[in-house]
């Protein structure tokens, strides 16, 4: 029985060698799977309110923790195996990477613990700005893990020093530069955004016939949510380089009406219209005193008198403004009507020949 299990199954291994070692990885499976198990549960224990930054932590190392346990197992169980030095060299070059990967994508995991804090942080603080900085520090934390690790990585595997396999890729980072250029643009694009801050997460643009609030800014587009609920996405390099409106950092809502009335209105009821303009807006609701309203008798239309009104609204909020021009535009036809003033529509008078009232023609002399 025990000759059996010292018979040689690969070249200068044993049967007994070969089972311990796949022993060993199904040993460290298992163990990730219970670790990830109890780590899963453990983490239930904690209220999604309170501690939330603890459940973050525990799901990341829980998605990393088989591959890290693989990775161990393999080094534990290739120290039973007898091989060459060559293949020893490969192996450990494996080994070398399977950890640097598994560091690596813990390390790279644990950014949602960052991105949590950071998160939490910016819903405390007044400065929308903070909401559009704290995605792009998550974001650059893993993109720079991401390189550090293929650097590590392409050290392991290369046997010349990470200097010279860089200084070996010069010509071919030069094609990829070239290649990339516009998301070199983009990129420089989300840092002039940052930097200038021509507007935040959450105010409403208008860009190139699109017009909506922007919901997030990334590295290399910005997403704006139209008003009919599309889901826009705008490559940096054009947000910076071309005119945005930002219509929530507007201040005011001006608010311009010409009121057209009718040509055999007298000049006092003229007079008297412009009154009641005048009065249905002294102090109005978001008024200010350096923006008055203004109402004039304008100008003689083709078919009506024009009555000019125009008044600034306070803030600059939409559906406020538009509320406060809905009582407005009633109180308007209210006060005109009791006053007996009429308004005007495009109107054209025919005079038919014949017509002793009206003659076409002057009576001779």
């Amino acid at each position: 029985m025990l000759g059996w299990f010292r018979k040689e199954v690969m070249p200068g291994n044993e049967l007994w060698q070969v089972l311990l070692f796949l022993g060993v990885i199904f040993c460290a499976m298992v163990a990730g799977r219970l670790a990830r198990l109890v780590i899963a549960r453990f983490g239930r224990r904690f209220p999604l309110d309170e501690d939330r930054w603890v459940r973050v932590l525990l799901k990341s190392s829980e998605r990393t923790l088989l591959l890290i346990c693989l990775t161990v197992g393999m080094w534990l169980g290739f120290a039973y195996l007898t091989v060459s030095p060559s293949v020893r060299e490969v192996l450990n070059t494996i080994l070398r990477v399977m950890g640097t990967v598994a560091i690596g994508y813990l390390i790279y995991c644990l950014v949602d613990v960052v991105d949590h804090w950071l998160s939490k942080w910016t819903a405390g603080t007044v400065s929308r700005i903070d909401n559009m900085l704290a995605p792009l520090v998550g974001k650059s934390l893993r993109i720079t893990i991401l390189v550090v690790i293929s650097l590590q990585v392409m050290d392991a595997i290369s046997d010349r020093p990470i200097t010279s396999v860089l200084a070996g890729l010069g010509v071919g980072g030069l094609a990829i530069a070239l290649a990339g250029q516009e998301t070199i643009k983009n990129f420089f694009g989300s840092i002039v955004i940052v930097a200038d801050k021509p507007f935040e997460i959450g105010d409403r643009v208008r860009f190139e016939g699109f017009d909506g609030p922007v919901e997030s800014v990334g590295f290399r587009s910005t997403r704006v949510r139209t008003l009919d609920g599309s889901l826009v996405t705008i490559p940096n390099s054009e947000m910076v380089s071309e005119t945005i409106e930002n219509v929530g950092k507007r201040l005011f809502i001006r608010h311009k009406a010409h009121i057209t009335i009718t040509y055999d209105t007298p000049p006092h009821k003229v007079e008297e219209a412009v009154q009641i303009l005048k009065d249905i807006l002294k102090d109005h609701e978001g008024c200010r005193p350096e923006y008055p309203p203004r109402v004039h008798f304008s100008a003689f239309n083709d078919a009506s008198l024009n009555l000019q009104m125009i008044y600034w609204y306070h803030p600059g909020d939409y559906w406020l403004y538009l509320e406060f021009a809905h009582r407005v535009n009633l109180e308007i036809l209210r006060r005109f009507n009791a006053a007996g003033i009429d308004f005007a529509f495009p109107t054209q008078t025919l005079y038919l020949a014949g017509d002793p009232k009206r003659p076409l023609l002057p009576k001779p002399g």
